[in-house]
């Protein structure tokens, strides 16, 4: 499809970094390769910079999102993105942001637009050491760049099966777009795969601030007996944590003092279960095996329940060797046809515990839910 950006006619190509002389970045992308991906670039950057308010959204349905009062919108269209999409996400720019539609013309009649540099996939030597490995695929999802459009790229569905969501995250890779949270969760698996002595988990963070409520999520990493997370943010405090922390319990206060010092309280917290390592995996991630209300459990009962999804999870890995399979594993599983794993997966879904005065789980729609999409 053609159109007209620049002056010239071009044809629409998938998304691709710019940015311009005065160092403001972009992402969109529609016009041409170059302008449409460097006008996105400057649009996040002008978002970000220009008084829009920041926070992360978690996606709870198939419709556009709303959290803390700001709405978000989401390209179920793919990429390159579609007609339909580029001009709402326009629409959209010129309803949340301060001076309307003059940012959006301003950007999207910009010309001289430098390409952006890509991140480079971290590449390690067999003797690197894992928190030199995290550090490395951390400063990579940081160098992707948070995404302030209010457009979403890649929709994540968190019903979808294991080797569903790493072909989006190979996609993430291909395109280097800006991302969300929910988006670098997925990104950290993926690139953690081939690390088997690293553990990973999710971690939902649901906190309020003025009378609005805000959700977010990290990936939590567990390796050589110590804890730490990888994520993405507006708040360098509620991504990444080194690989230090002795129990859960020390890394989920880490993230509830970063909280305090934004004055957001922290209402509930969603730890999953580990994370196979197969990339190929037909099982569903398992988001929220404790859901732990915060305001209504002492420091000590938060701490116990804490310990008792710790051991959750150490005795999955009892339980079944597949769920985080190395080469030797592998070679006693039998066929490379079967995963043992995964029925003991679906099984143990009716494990997962509330804490606190949780009401019972709601039961499941249908609707196929979407994945985190976080403000904070």
């Amino acid at each position: 499809m053609s159109v007209i950006c620049c002056g010239s006619i071009h044809q629409c190509t998938s998304p691709r970094r710019l940015i311009d002389k005065s160092g403001i970045g972009i992402c969109l992308s529609q016009p041409c390769s170059r302008t449409r991906v460097a006008k996105v670039q400057m649009l996040r950057t002008s978002l970000s910079l220009e008084g829009v308010e920041d926070r992360d959204e978690e996606q709870e349905d198939e419709e556009d999102l709303r959290d803390g009062g700001i709405p978000f919108i989401i390209n179920r269209g793919g990429l390159p993105v579609n007609e339909e999409t580029w001009e709402k996400m326009w629409r959209h720019v010129a309803q949340i942001h301060p001076d309307g539609e003059a940012v959006g013309k301003r950007i999207r009649g910009a010309t001289d637009l430098p390409k952006v540099p890509v991140p480079t996939v971290p590449t390690y030597q067999p003797t690197t050491s894992v928190p030199l490995r995290l550090e490395a695929i951390q400063k990579y999802i940081r160098d992707l760049q948070y995404n302030h459009t209010g457009t979403q790229f890649f929709e994540i569905k968190k019903s979808r099966p294991l080797t569903a969501l790493m072909d989006i995250a190979k996609e993430m890779i291909r395109e280097s777009l800006p991302i969300k949270c929910l988006e670098a969760v997925i990104l950290g698996i993926y690139l953690t795969n081939s690390m088997p002595s690293v553990e990973r988990f999710p971690i939902g963070f649901k906190t309020q601030f003025s009378g609005s409520h805000f959700r977010h999520i990290v990936l939590g990493v567990h390796s050589g007996g110590r804890f730490g997370a990888l994520g993405i943010s507006r708040r360098q405090d509620l991504m990444f944590k080194s690989l230090e922390y002795r129990t859960l319990a020390d890394l989920l206060q880490d993230f509830q003092a970063a909280y305090q010092g934004y004055w957001h309280t922290l209402r509930k917290v969603k730890i999953g279960q580990y994370v196979s390592h197969d990339p190929h995996s037909v099982e569903q991630i398992e988001w929220k095996h404790s859901v732990l209300d915060v305001d209504k459990l002492t420091k000590e009962e938060l701490r116990k329940e804490l310990e008792r999804h710790t051991r959750d999870m150490r005795l999955k890995i009892g339980k079944s060797t597949s769920l985080s399979p190395t080469k030797d594993r592998r070679r006693d599983m039998g066929s490379p046809l079967r995963n043992p794993g995964s029925p003991l997966r679906r099984a143990n879904r009716s494990e997962r515990r509330p804490s606190g005065e949780k009401k019972p789980a709601e039961a499941k729609g249908p609707v196929d839910m979407n994945g985190y999409q976080i403000r904070v």
